[in-house]
Protein backbone atom coordinates (compact mmCIF):
# COMPACT_ATOMS: atom_id res chain seq x y z
CA UNK A 1 0.00 0.00 0.00
CA UNK A 2 2.81 3.01 1.03
CA UNK A 3 5.08 1.68 -2.65
CA UNK A 4 2.42 -0.08 -5.18
CA UNK A 5 0.19 1.82 -8.13
CA UNK A 6 -1.93 -0.14 -7.94
CA UNK A 7 -3.12 0.54 -11.30
CA UNK A 8 -6.05 -2.37 -11.27
CA UNK A 9 -8.98 -1.12 -12.79
CA UNK A 10 -7.87 2.79 -13.11
CA UNK A 11 -5.98 4.36 -16.13
CA UNK A 12 -3.30 6.24 -14.27
CA UNK A 13 -1.62 4.92 -11.09
CA UNK A 14 -1.18 7.03 -7.48
CA UNK A 15 1.11 10.01 -8.08
CA UNK A 16 1.82 10.01 -4.03
CA UNK A 17 3.04 6.80 -3.31
CA UNK A 18 6.42 6.42 -2.17
CA UNK A 19 9.61 6.46 -4.06
CA UNK A 20 11.79 4.06 -3.94
CA UNK A 21 14.10 6.32 -1.88
CA UNK A 22 11.62 7.45 0.60
CA UNK A 23 11.06 3.81 1.04
CA UNK A 24 14.60 3.35 2.24
CA UNK A 25 14.46 5.97 3.97
CA UNK A 26 10.97 4.91 5.98
CA UNK A 27 12.44 1.48 6.10
CA UNK A 28 15.89 2.46 8.07
CA UNK A 29 13.63 4.77 10.12
CA UNK A 30 11.91 1.86 10.96
CA UNK A 31 15.06 -0.78 11.69
CA UNK A 32 16.51 1.35 13.48
CA UNK A 33 13.41 1.37 15.82
CA UNK A 34 12.76 -1.99 15.84
CA UNK A 35 9.74 -1.74 14.14
CA UNK A 36 8.71 -3.55 10.69
CA UNK A 37 6.39 -2.47 7.86
CA UNK A 38 3.61 -4.73 8.97
CA UNK A 39 2.92 -3.02 12.00
CA UNK A 40 1.40 -0.18 10.86
CA UNK A 41 -1.53 -2.00 10.55
CA UNK A 42 -1.28 -3.37 14.33
CA UNK A 43 -2.65 -1.98 17.00
CA UNK A 44 0.21 0.64 17.59
CA UNK A 45 -0.32 1.83 14.23
CA UNK A 46 -1.00 5.42 14.73
CA UNK A 47 1.37 6.31 17.10
CA UNK A 48 4.13 4.77 14.93
CA UNK A 49 2.36 7.01 12.21
CA UNK A 50 3.16 9.73 14.16
CA UNK A 51 6.52 8.49 15.09
CA UNK A 52 7.50 8.25 11.26
CA UNK A 53 6.56 11.84 10.70
CA UNK A 54 10.53 12.25 11.37
CA UNK A 55 11.19 10.98 7.70
CA UNK A 56 7.73 11.54 6.24
CA UNK A 57 4.37 13.58 6.44
CA UNK A 58 2.12 11.22 8.96
CA UNK A 59 -0.80 12.49 6.57
CA UNK A 60 0.41 10.44 3.37
CA UNK A 61 1.46 7.82 5.00
CA UNK A 62 -1.83 7.42 6.52
CA UNK A 63 -3.65 7.92 3.02
CA UNK A 64 -1.19 5.47 1.39
CA UNK A 65 -2.50 2.59 3.88
CA UNK A 66 -6.18 3.53 3.59
CA UNK A 67 -5.93 2.07 0.14
CA UNK A 68 -6.96 -1.83 1.29
CA UNK A 69 -10.43 -1.52 -0.74
CA UNK A 70 -8.36 -0.80 -4.13
CA UNK A 71 -5.12 -3.37 -2.77
CA UNK A 72 -8.05 -6.41 -2.67
CA UNK A 73 -8.94 -5.13 -6.21
CA UNK A 74 -5.89 -5.94 -7.56
CA UNK A 75 -4.34 -8.60 -5.75
CA UNK A 76 -7.73 -10.13 -6.79
CA UNK A 77 -6.84 -9.04 -10.43
CA UNK A 78 -3.81 -10.22 -9.91
CA UNK A 79 -4.52 -13.92 -8.60
CA UNK A 80 -6.89 -14.52 -11.53
CA UNK A 81 -3.63 -14.56 -13.78
CA UNK A 82 -1.15 -16.19 -11.45
CA UNK A 83 0.90 -13.58 -10.55
CA UNK A 84 2.63 -13.50 -7.06
CA UNK A 85 3.45 -10.49 -4.94
CA UNK A 86 6.48 -10.38 -2.66
CA UNK A 87 7.97 -8.04 0.07
CA UNK A 88 11.27 -7.20 0.89
CA UNK A 89 9.60 -8.41 4.57
CA UNK A 90 9.52 -11.36 3.31
CA UNK A 91 10.81 -14.46 4.34
CA UNK A 92 10.76 -15.70 0.09
CA UNK A 93 12.26 -12.54 -0.83
CA UNK A 94 15.43 -13.96 -3.34
CA UNK A 95 18.59 -13.39 -0.96
CA UNK A 96 20.70 -12.33 -3.73
CA UNK A 97 18.35 -9.05 -4.16
CA UNK A 98 19.12 -8.51 -0.13
CA UNK A 99 22.68 -8.80 -0.21
CA UNK A 100 23.60 -6.79 -3.39
CA UNK A 101 21.64 -4.30 -3.73
CA UNK A 102 20.43 -4.24 0.12
CA UNK A 103 18.37 -1.25 0.66
CA UNK A 104 18.06 -0.60 -2.85
CA UNK A 105 16.67 -3.72 -3.55
CA UNK A 106 13.15 -3.03 -5.10
CA UNK A 107 10.56 -3.17 -1.92
CA UNK A 108 7.84 -5.08 -3.56
CA UNK A 109 8.52 -7.89 -6.42
CA UNK A 110 6.21 -9.27 -8.80
CA UNK A 111 6.06 -12.46 -10.35
CA UNK A 112 4.58 -15.29 -12.17
CA UNK A 113 6.65 -18.97 -12.19
CA UNK A 114 8.34 -21.26 -9.80
CA UNK A 115 10.07 -18.28 -7.50
CA UNK A 116 12.37 -20.88 -6.68
CA UNK A 117 14.61 -20.19 -9.71
CA UNK A 118 15.83 -17.04 -8.29
CA UNK A 119 17.88 -18.55 -6.03
CA UNK A 120 19.80 -20.64 -8.67
CA UNK A 121 22.48 -17.80 -9.75
CA UNK A 122 23.02 -18.05 -13.56
CA UNK A 123 24.50 -16.17 -16.83
CA UNK A 124 22.77 -13.00 -17.89
CA UNK A 125 22.88 -12.44 -21.33
CA UNK A 126 21.83 -9.23 -22.65
CA UNK A 127 22.04 -7.17 -26.11
CA UNK A 128 20.49 -5.44 -28.45
CA UNK A 129 16.65 -5.38 -29.56
CA UNK A 130 17.21 -5.12 -33.45
CA UNK A 131 19.78 -8.14 -34.41
CA UNK A 132 20.07 -9.82 -37.32
CA UNK A 133 19.34 -13.60 -37.80
CA UNK A 134 22.97 -14.86 -37.47
CA UNK A 135 23.38 -13.11 -34.21
CA UNK A 136 19.79 -14.53 -32.90
CA UNK A 137 21.27 -18.22 -33.83
CA UNK A 138 24.21 -17.77 -32.08
CA UNK A 139 22.85 -16.28 -28.97
CA UNK A 140 20.30 -19.12 -28.68
CA UNK A 141 22.98 -21.37 -28.90
CA UNK A 142 24.38 -19.47 -25.78
CA UNK A 143 21.00 -20.27 -24.02
CA UNK A 144 21.17 -23.73 -25.28
CA UNK A 145 24.92 -24.42 -24.07
CA UNK A 146 23.66 -22.85 -20.48
CA UNK A 147 20.94 -25.62 -20.13
CA UNK A 148 23.37 -28.53 -20.57
CA UNK A 149 25.67 -26.46 -17.68
CA UNK A 150 22.38 -26.22 -15.98
CA UNK A 151 22.93 -22.80 -15.47
CA UNK A 152 20.16 -20.61 -15.97
CA UNK A 153 19.95 -18.17 -18.43
CA UNK A 154 18.91 -14.60 -16.88
CA UNK A 155 17.60 -11.81 -19.09
CA UNK A 156 15.27 -9.03 -19.99
CA UNK A 157 12.41 -10.61 -22.09
CA UNK A 158 12.87 -8.13 -24.57
CA UNK A 159 12.61 -8.61 -28.44
CA UNK A 160 16.29 -9.59 -29.76
CA UNK A 161 18.93 -10.69 -27.75
CA UNK A 162 17.21 -11.95 -24.66
CA UNK A 163 14.08 -13.64 -26.13
CA UNK A 164 17.01 -15.23 -28.58
CA UNK A 165 18.62 -16.38 -25.17
CA UNK A 166 15.41 -17.29 -23.46
CA UNK A 167 13.90 -19.49 -26.10
CA UNK A 168 17.56 -21.25 -26.48
CA UNK A 169 17.72 -22.14 -23.00
CA UNK A 170 13.67 -23.15 -22.63
CA UNK A 171 14.17 -25.41 -25.53
CA UNK A 172 16.89 -27.22 -24.51
CA UNK A 173 15.16 -28.17 -21.18
CA UNK A 174 17.39 -25.18 -19.47
CA UNK A 175 15.80 -22.66 -16.83
CA UNK A 176 14.68 -18.81 -16.90
CA UNK A 177 14.55 -16.02 -15.02
CA UNK A 178 13.00 -13.25 -16.90
CA UNK A 179 13.37 -10.17 -15.38
CA UNK A 180 10.90 -7.69 -17.22
CA UNK A 181 10.30 -3.73 -17.00
CA UNK A 182 6.63 -3.77 -17.98
CA UNK A 183 3.44 -5.97 -19.08
CA UNK A 184 4.18 -9.15 -16.54
CA UNK A 185 0.32 -9.45 -16.58
CA UNK A 186 0.49 -9.47 -20.75
CA UNK A 187 3.56 -11.85 -20.91
CA UNK A 188 2.07 -14.21 -18.04
CA UNK A 189 -0.89 -15.03 -20.12
CA UNK A 190 1.66 -15.95 -23.20
CA UNK A 191 0.87 -18.93 -24.91
CA UNK A 192 3.74 -20.14 -25.80
CA UNK A 193 5.22 -19.17 -21.63
CA UNK A 194 2.38 -20.98 -19.74
CA UNK A 195 4.37 -24.91 -20.42
CA UNK A 196 7.43 -23.66 -19.00
CA UNK A 197 5.57 -21.92 -16.18
CA UNK A 198 3.94 -24.50 -15.40
CA UNK A 199 6.69 -27.22 -15.97
CA UNK A 200 8.55 -24.40 -13.19
CA UNK A 201 11.10 -23.71 -15.94
CA UNK A 202 10.63 -20.04 -16.52
CA UNK A 203 10.03 -17.38 -13.92
CA UNK A 204 8.82 -13.73 -15.03
CA UNK A 205 9.46 -10.90 -12.45
CA UNK A 206 9.37 -7.14 -11.93
CA UNK A 207 9.33 -4.29 -9.46
CA UNK A 208 6.56 -2.58 -11.79
CA UNK A 209 2.89 -3.26 -11.24
CA UNK A 210 1.98 -6.27 -13.67
CA UNK A 211 -0.39 -3.57 -15.56
CA UNK A 212 2.76 -0.99 -15.99
CA UNK A 213 3.37 0.07 -20.23
CA UNK A 214 6.62 0.52 -21.28
CA UNK A 215 8.84 3.38 -19.22
CA UNK A 216 12.40 3.84 -20.89
CA UNK A 217 13.36 4.76 -16.91
CA UNK A 218 11.90 1.86 -15.50
CA UNK A 219 13.81 -0.50 -18.36
CA UNK A 220 17.20 0.99 -17.87
CA UNK A 221 16.65 0.81 -13.64
CA UNK A 222 15.69 -3.38 -13.89
CA UNK A 223 19.17 -3.93 -15.56
CA UNK A 224 20.58 -3.85 -12.19
CA UNK A 225 18.48 -6.66 -11.40
CA UNK A 226 19.56 -8.46 -14.45
CA UNK A 227 23.35 -8.27 -13.12
CA UNK A 228 21.94 -9.18 -9.12
CA UNK A 229 20.35 -12.52 -10.36
CA UNK A 230 23.09 -13.79 -12.17
CA UNK A 231 27.20 -14.70 -11.54
CA UNK A 232 28.10 -14.16 -14.86
CA UNK A 233 27.16 -11.67 -17.64
CA UNK A 234 27.42 -11.54 -21.30
CA UNK A 235 26.63 -8.46 -23.97
CA UNK A 236 26.18 -9.91 -27.03
CA UNK A 237 25.95 -6.72 -28.92
CA UNK A 238 25.51 -3.10 -27.53
CA UNK A 239 25.34 0.43 -29.02
CA UNK A 240 27.72 3.17 -27.45
CA UNK A 241 27.32 5.34 -24.81
CA UNK A 242 23.27 4.88 -25.45
CA UNK A 243 20.32 2.44 -24.63
CA UNK A 244 19.75 -0.03 -21.95
CA UNK A 245 22.51 -2.48 -22.90
CA UNK A 246 25.09 0.16 -22.52
CA UNK A 247 23.78 2.13 -19.20
CA UNK A 248 23.50 -1.59 -17.28
CA UNK A 249 27.19 -2.98 -18.55
CA UNK A 250 28.47 0.18 -17.55
CA UNK A 251 26.49 1.15 -14.19
CA UNK A 252 28.20 -3.04 -14.12
CA UNK A 253 31.76 -2.50 -14.75
CA UNK A 254 32.20 0.89 -12.81
CA UNK A 255 30.23 1.01 -9.90
CA UNK A 256 27.98 -2.20 -9.14
CA UNK A 257 30.66 -4.80 -10.15
CA UNK A 258 28.54 -7.68 -8.73
CA UNK A 259 29.61 -10.22 -11.77
CA UNK A 260 32.43 -10.37 -14.40
CA UNK A 261 30.92 -8.75 -17.54
CA UNK A 262 32.26 -10.55 -20.75
CA UNK A 263 31.73 -9.47 -24.64
CA UNK A 264 31.36 -11.54 -27.59
CA UNK A 265 34.41 -10.88 -29.75
CA UNK A 266 33.71 -13.71 -32.55
CA UNK A 267 31.47 -12.80 -35.74
CA UNK A 268 31.41 -9.35 -36.79
CA UNK A 269 32.85 -6.31 -34.98
CA UNK A 270 30.59 -4.27 -32.70
CA UNK A 271 31.52 -0.41 -31.57
CA UNK A 272 30.00 -1.06 -28.57
CA UNK A 273 31.32 -4.15 -27.46
CA UNK A 274 34.62 -2.60 -28.13
CA UNK A 275 34.01 0.54 -26.06
CA UNK A 276 32.63 -1.95 -23.28
CA UNK A 277 36.24 -3.68 -23.37
CA UNK A 278 37.83 -0.33 -23.03
CA UNK A 279 36.30 0.03 -19.83
CA UNK A 280 36.99 -3.66 -18.23
CA UNK A 281 34.88 -5.90 -19.61
CA UNK A 282 36.30 -9.10 -21.07
CA UNK A 283 36.55 -11.27 -23.62
CA UNK A 284 34.09 -14.15 -23.50
CA UNK A 285 36.50 -17.17 -24.26
CA UNK A 286 33.73 -19.33 -26.48
CA UNK A 287 33.40 -22.03 -24.30
CA UNK A 288 31.67 -24.96 -26.95
CA UNK A 289 31.02 -27.61 -24.44
CA UNK A 290 28.70 -27.37 -20.84
CA UNK A 291 31.93 -28.54 -18.69
CA UNK A 292 33.60 -25.43 -20.25
CA UNK A 293 30.95 -23.00 -19.48
CA UNK A 294 30.65 -23.98 -15.74
CA UNK A 295 34.47 -23.41 -15.57
CA UNK A 296 33.84 -20.19 -17.07
CA UNK A 297 31.24 -19.07 -14.53
CA UNK A 298 33.10 -20.45 -11.42
CA UNK A 299 35.16 -17.55 -11.86
CA UNK A 300 34.25 -14.55 -9.44
CA UNK A 301 34.87 -10.71 -9.52
CA UNK A 302 37.42 -9.73 -9.43
CA UNK A 303 39.60 -12.74 -10.22
CA UNK A 304 37.32 -13.28 -13.25
CA UNK A 305 40.17 -13.78 -16.02
CA UNK A 306 41.36 -16.80 -16.97
CA UNK A 307 44.66 -17.50 -16.26
CA UNK A 308 47.15 -15.31 -17.05
CA UNK A 309 44.71 -12.74 -18.72
CA UNK A 310 45.05 -10.15 -15.97
CA UNK A 311 48.78 -10.12 -15.82
CA UNK A 312 48.51 -9.27 -20.18
CA UNK A 313 45.60 -7.05 -20.22
CA UNK A 314 46.45 -4.98 -16.91
CA UNK A 315 50.25 -4.92 -17.73
CA UNK A 316 49.89 -3.69 -20.99
CA UNK A 317 47.24 -1.02 -20.47
CA UNK A 318 49.72 0.83 -17.83
CA UNK A 319 52.40 0.79 -20.17
CA UNK A 320 50.18 2.26 -23.08
CA UNK A 321 49.52 5.12 -20.93
CA UNK A 322 53.35 6.76 -21.54
CA UNK A 323 52.92 6.06 -25.12
CA UNK A 324 52.88 9.26 -27.65
CA UNK A 325 49.99 9.58 -29.95
CA UNK A 326 53.42 9.76 -32.98
CA UNK A 327 55.44 6.89 -31.48
CA UNK A 328 55.49 3.76 -32.86
CA UNK A 329 57.13 0.37 -32.18
CA UNK A 330 60.68 0.46 -33.98
CA UNK A 331 61.38 -2.28 -36.51
CA UNK A 332 62.95 -5.59 -36.18
CA UNK A 333 66.25 -4.13 -37.19
CA UNK A 334 65.99 -1.46 -34.92
CA UNK A 335 64.95 -4.02 -31.94
CA UNK A 336 68.70 -5.89 -32.58
CA UNK A 337 69.78 -2.99 -31.75
CA UNK A 338 68.40 -1.72 -28.75
CA UNK A 339 69.09 -6.17 -27.56
CA UNK A 340 72.69 -5.53 -28.47
CA UNK A 341 73.59 -2.88 -26.83
CA UNK A 342 71.92 -2.35 -23.26
CA UNK A 343 73.34 1.16 -22.18
CA UNK A 344 70.26 2.09 -25.22
CA UNK A 345 67.40 3.62 -23.64
CA UNK A 346 64.37 2.11 -24.94
CA UNK A 347 61.45 3.98 -25.91
CA UNK A 348 58.51 4.07 -24.77
CA UNK A 349 56.74 1.85 -27.18
CA UNK A 350 60.11 -0.39 -27.27
CA UNK A 351 59.47 -1.00 -23.18
CA UNK A 352 55.26 -1.86 -24.49
CA UNK A 353 56.35 -4.03 -26.99
CA UNK A 354 59.31 -5.58 -24.17
CA UNK A 355 56.36 -6.19 -21.91
CA UNK A 356 54.65 -8.00 -24.38
CA UNK A 357 57.24 -10.56 -25.79
CA UNK A 358 57.53 -10.95 -21.90
CA UNK A 359 54.05 -11.63 -21.56
CA UNK A 360 53.59 -14.01 -24.97
CA UNK A 361 56.09 -16.11 -24.23
CA UNK A 362 53.89 -17.40 -21.73
CA UNK A 363 51.09 -18.81 -24.37
CA UNK A 364 50.27 -22.28 -23.49
CA UNK A 365 48.69 -23.00 -26.78
CA UNK A 366 48.51 -21.61 -30.43
CA UNK A 367 45.88 -18.31 -30.78
CA UNK A 368 44.57 -16.45 -33.50
CA UNK A 369 45.34 -13.03 -33.76
CA UNK A 370 41.92 -11.90 -32.81
CA UNK A 371 42.51 -14.22 -29.51
CA UNK A 372 45.83 -12.44 -28.30
CA UNK A 373 44.60 -9.34 -28.55
CA UNK A 374 41.35 -9.71 -27.07
CA UNK A 375 44.23 -11.02 -24.56
CA UNK A 376 46.01 -8.20 -24.54
CA UNK A 377 42.99 -5.65 -24.63
CA UNK A 378 44.53 -4.00 -28.00
CA UNK A 379 43.41 -3.87 -31.94
CA UNK A 380 43.57 -6.84 -33.97
CA UNK A 381 45.74 -4.96 -36.26
CA UNK A 382 47.99 -4.02 -33.20
CA UNK A 383 48.05 -7.24 -31.72
CA UNK A 384 49.26 -8.56 -35.59
CA UNK A 385 51.86 -6.62 -35.96
CA UNK A 386 53.52 -7.53 -33.23
CA UNK A 387 52.99 -11.05 -33.58
CA UNK A 388 54.62 -10.42 -37.03
CA UNK A 389 57.83 -9.26 -35.30
CA UNK A 390 57.84 -11.92 -32.87
CA UNK A 391 57.62 -14.73 -35.88
CA UNK A 392 60.28 -12.27 -37.57
CA UNK A 393 62.78 -12.94 -34.72
CA UNK A 394 61.87 -16.37 -33.61
CA UNK A 395 59.92 -15.97 -30.66
CA UNK A 396 57.17 -16.81 -31.90
CA UNK A 397 56.08 -19.57 -35.04
CA UNK A 398 53.25 -19.07 -37.63
CA UNK A 399 50.75 -21.78 -38.49
CA UNK A 400 48.31 -22.12 -40.96
CA UNK A 401 45.22 -23.29 -41.86
CA UNK A 402 43.98 -21.49 -39.95
CA UNK A 403 47.02 -18.91 -38.98
CA UNK A 404 47.75 -18.53 -35.14
CA UNK A 405 50.41 -18.55 -33.71
CA UNK A 406 52.25 -20.17 -30.78
CA UNK A 407 55.73 -20.41 -28.97
CA UNK A 408 58.52 -21.58 -30.67
CA UNK A 409 60.23 -24.66 -28.45
CA UNK A 410 63.13 -24.06 -26.15
CA UNK A 411 65.66 -25.90 -28.59
CA UNK A 412 64.78 -24.16 -31.57
CA UNK A 413 64.60 -20.39 -30.53
CA UNK A 414 66.91 -18.28 -31.91
CA UNK A 415 68.41 -16.75 -28.71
Amino acid sequence: MLTAPLIAGRNQPSADILTPGEYKQLARFLRDNQRQPSDFLGPEAKALIEKCSAVLDAARIERLLGRGFLLSQAVERWQARTIWVMSRADAGYPGKLKARLKDDAPAILYGCGEAKILETGGLAVVGSRNVNEELATYTEGIGKLAAGAQKTIVSGGARGIDQAAMKGALAAGGRVIGVMSDSLERMALVREHREFLMEGRLVMISPYDPSAGFHVGNAMQRNKLIYAFSDAALVVNSDVEKGGTWAGAIEQLKKLKFVPVYVRITGETNKGLDALRRNGALPWPNPEAPEALIEVMAKTYPEQDAPGQNELSFAVREEQVSLSPVESPASPSEQTIINQNSSVTATPAEALFEKVRELLRKLDAPRTDAEVAAMLGVSKSQAKEWLERLVEEGTLEKLKKPTRYCLVSRADRLF
